[in-house]
Order: structure tokens, then sequence, then C-alpha cells
């Protein structure tokens, strides 16, 4: 009897005891949890205050300029105060549309622009093919000399490279009077001063500035193939050329098209110092492009008004082409760029 009853109480006691420890499990994983919540938040609230300085700067840089807008409704003369300045509504719009000679300019100035962005992004490529060359090659010396002579162009500014293609390509430069004493030739070649295949010149040049810099994104791409893609393909019996057609290139492919995809949203966007600083009386027809052109209106004949009205449209123009490339990289690889 009292056996059962020392073995009852132990049952009762066990039992206690493990509804004790079932309420302070519960407890603890509370605890866990709430200080997780926290630390979570903690963790967020920091990376995001190391995100704030950079939305600082876009702020300044990127949307408080957009502010300079209202000069394209405003016949704007400096150095006359915008206040005091004549409110012109649209008529720097409708000038654009309305005036023959404008509108031919304009128009070649758009033909420039789109022969200009359409080479580069046929020929956008090229970093792509540059990269899997430099990674083929298989002396780390040889490899890093030519990564440096290629990526060293970037780091040259236009005025600069401008100075190198005058010492070289001018009429009494290096190369015509190298074939002028070879009796190659018995006048000098116009390279820069003619007008002759100008958007072939300018995407030469273009490429050779940035052919190893565009590479180094597609070199970082390749760093982070798996490995074991390759050791499987030489099981296989797979060549070096095998391994790039079937491994390299597919793999790359999804970095390609996401860069294809920002080049074209950035289509009116050519930039302007390369062509600002080989311009002349001789090309200027075709190597003005938009922001070559809203420079020399506003600064070359002193019309903000209207430089800012044809910026402004050319904004405009930009953002929409980014979200028709937003919609078709959403409709065909089924994520969005932006």
């Amino acid at each position: 009897m009292q056996s059962l009853e020392g073995s009852a109480g132990a049952t009762a006691s066990a039992g206690v005891t493990s509804e004790a420890a079932a309420v302070a499990g519960r407890q603890s994983r509370r605890k866990k949890k709430n200080g997780g919540v926290t630390s979570d938040k903690t963790h967020g609230f920091r990376l995001w205050l190391l995100i704030v300085p950079f939305l600082i700067l876009s702020v300044l840089f990127s949307y408080l300029p957009l502010f300079g807008w209202i000069y394209a409704f405003f016949d704007y003369q400096p150095p006359i105060p915008l206040t005091e300045s004549e409110f012109v509504g649209l008529q720097w719009f409708k000038m654009l549309v309305q005036n023959p000679a404008q509108l031919a300019t304009i128009g070649q100035v758009l033909a420039n622009t789109f022969a200009m962005s359409g080479l580069n992004i046929l020929t956008s490529f090229f970093p792509l093919l540059c990269a899997i060359a430099l990674n083929e090659i298989r002396a780390r010396w040889f490899k890093n000399l030519v990564q440096t002579l290629t990526t060293l162009p970037n780091f040259i500014s236009w005025v600069l490279v401008y100075s190198v293609a005058f010492a070289m390509f001018s009429t009494t430069g290096m190369f015509n009077q190298l074939l002028q004493n070879l009796h190659l030739i018995t006048e000098p070649i116009k390279f820069l001063d003619s007008d002759s295949h100008t958007w072939l010149k300018m995407l030469m040049w273009g490429i050779w500035k940035g052919l190893g810099w565009g590479s180094i994104l597609y070199l970082a791409a390749i760093a982070g193939i798996d490995q074991e893609l390759y050791e499987a393909a030489q099981v296989d019996g797979a060549s070096r050329w095998q391994q790039i057609i079937h491994i390299t290139i597919p793999q790359l492919l999804p970095t390609y098209f996401v860069l294809l995809m920002l080049s074209v949203s950035n289509f009116l966007n050519n930039g302007m110092d390369q062509y600002f600083v080989f311009q002349n009386a001789f090309n200027m027809k075709h190597i003005q492009v938009l922001d070559l052109y809203v420079y020399n209106v506003g600064m070359g004949n002193n019309s903000l008004s209207l430089a800012t009205a044809i910026s402004m449209l050319k904004s405009l123009v930009s953002v929409g082409l980014l979200f028709v490339v937003n919609w078709l990289s959403k409709r065909t690889r089924g994520t969005s760029i932006v």
C-alpha cells in the first residue's frame, strides 16, 4: 500500500515538473521571439541609416535640379532674375514643331542620336567577348597586362583623348607624317577635319575607351560561375571552345540582357563630352547628338529656355523608354529591372 502511494506521488511530482518545464519552454520561446523581432528591427534601421546618405545625394543631384524645368515656361535672359522674366507658357515647345528650320535641325540631331545609340547597342557584346578572351588567358602576368592596358583608357578624360587623336591623326600628325615619309600619300588624309564616316569614328573611339572597363562586370560574373559545371564538362570530354559555348556564354547572358535593357532605356542619353571635344565646322552636321545640341543651344546661342524645353522632352521620353523596357523585361524574363 505504501509502495502504491509512493509511486502515485512520484508520478504526480513528475507531471508537475514536466508541466513546469513546458511553461518555462514557452516563456523562453516568447522571449526569443520578441528579442528576434527587436533584433530584426534594429538591423533594418541600421541598414536604412546606411542608405540615407545616398538618398540625400540622389535628391540633391537628381530630383532637386528638376526645379529648373520651370525655365522652359519663361523667356529667361540671364542675368535677369526669373521673377522678372516674361511668362510665355508653351511657346518654346510650339516653336520646336512649328518652325520648319528648327524641326529639320532637330530631325538631323535625332538621326545622329539614334545612329550613335544604335551602333553602341549593336556593339554592346564586345565587352562580353573581351571578358571571355581575358578569362581564357593562362599566363597570369599577360592577362593582368592586357586587362590594365584595356581598362586604363576609361580613366583618361575625353579632352586628353582628343589631344592624343590630334597628335596622331591631324593633317600634321604622326600618322600622316609616317605615310608621307614612306611615300604612300602625297596629301595629308583629313581624319579629324572631315565629315566622312563620323559615326563610325566616334564608335571606334568609344569602344577603345570603354572596352576594358565594360568587361570588368562580365569578368566578375565569370568568377561567379559554378566550377563544377566546367569539371563535369571536362569529364565528358568537352574542349575549351565547347565549354565557352555551352557554359560561359549561357551563364553570362542574363547579365548581358540586363545591361542591354538599361542601354535601351538610355537610348537618348549619348553623353556630351566625347562629341563636344571632337566637333568642328566640318563634322558638325553628323556629330551633334541631342545632349550636345542642348548644350550648344543653351550656352552657344544663349537660349537657355529653349534648351531647357528640349532637355525636358528628352527626359520624359527617356523615362517612357525605361518603363517600356521594364515591361518587356517582365514579360520576357519574368522579372523587372526597376
